[in-house]
């Protein structure tokens, strides 16, 4: 006989209730009671179903989408994507927010998508072999977004090269001592662009033979206030930067606002150039590199939905294009204003 929630709530010394809002991920249950929940479901093979109609059929017309972090743009726009091709679709969207190390690590052990979803995306994550063998063990359609993975649905952009491309043209300005800002490459998370856009910014400067200077080199977490403070200590280098990359536009709005605290112009003292192409970007006369995120995940979305629909689809990466947009950031003739 399979086991039943009465079975885990005995077992973990808890209600039937506290066993429900804990395999559910809601609010008001403490960590460690959850935790106890969470071990008692995994040592009696215990998956809750939440669609037991749908199941039946051996269906739950849902697609689980797993992204490292909610609360930054990228991922917002990729959720708005899926989320209207999915609908379209009539899919619905469940979300697993990883959110830090303990969470992915849970995530992974538990496989609360067992069950529950007819297919998985999985957002700009790394993912350990272990990991990807999890994956596998629920015998439904994979996805990755700005991940390539042999056998597996993948979509993206070429993040390398188009940081390749926004160092290119501060060289063509005639910049060379160019910082970067960026995320942190040894993060748990194994989040993407951080890895993908430092390669570039690497090969962009080796291959105009400027010399790397790890000085100028500082993390800015993907936020405003990150950036700013990394321009802040890059400035006191000597000889400051005549320019520089920050991998993400919200870390150049932070950096161009720490020159400008300084008493330094953009772009005539630092050439400023971005990544993204934010919503506020044009606004702020920045130059970037546009990607399209929300494309990008719509594209996946109607390839993992011709699956499902037993379509034949090629798990050959696709690749949308990036394009240089240059703005009074880093060319005062291109300024908006």
């Amino acid at each position: 006989m399979s086991p039943s929630i009465e079975d885990v709530a005995r077992r973990a010394g808890v209600s039937i209730a506290t066993v429900s809002r804990s395999l559910r991920g809601l609010p008001d249950v403490a960590e460690s009671t959850r935790d106890r929940v969470l071990t008692a479901a995994r040592e009696l093979d215990y998956v809750a179903s939440p669609f037991a109609a749908r199941l039946a059929s051996g269906r739950t017309s849902t697609v689980g989408v797993v992204v490292p972090f909610v609360d930054r743009w990228f991922f917002a726009q990729v959720l708005g994507g899926l989320e209207r091709e999915l609908q379209a679709g009539g899919y619905d969207l469940l979300l697993y927010n990883l959110g830090d190390t303990p969470g992915r690590e849970r995530f992974f052990t538990v496989m609360p998508a067992r069950k529950r979803v007819d297919a998985l995306l999985v957002a700009s994550l790394v993912l350990t072999d272990m990991e990807l063998e999890a994956l596998k063990t629920l015998n439904c359609p994979l996805a990755m977004l700005g991940v390539e993975v042999d056998g597996v649905l993948c979509t993206g952009i070429d993040d390398r090269a188009g940081a390749r491309v926004a160092v290119e043209h501060l060289i063509s300005l005639g910049r060379r001592r160019i910082a970067l800002i960026g995320g942190d490459t040894e993060d748990p998370m194994r989040f993407t662009p951080p890895l993908y856009r430092r390669d570039g910014y690497l090969q962009a400067l080796s291959s105009a033979g400027i010399e790397y200077d790890p000085q100028i080199d500082e993390l800015g977490y993907f936020t405003v206030a990150g950036g700013e403070q990394a321009m802040s200590t890059i400035l006191q280098r000597d000889p400051r930067p005549d320019a520089v990359f920050a991998e993400s536009d919200e870390m150049a709005y932070g950096a161009m606002r720490a020159i400008r605290r300084a008493g330094l112009r953009v772009p005539e003292d630092i050439a400023v150039i971005g990544f993204d192409d934010h919503e506020s970007a044009e606004l702020l006369d920045l130059s970037t590199i546009r990607q399209d995120v929300s494309a990008q995940a719509a594209v996946l979305a109607k390839r993992l939905l011709n699956v499902l629909g037993g379509d034949t689809e090629t798990t050959t990466a696709e690749l949308l294009p990036t394009e240089l947009v240059v703005r009074g950031s880093t060319d005062p003739t291109r300024t908006s204003y």
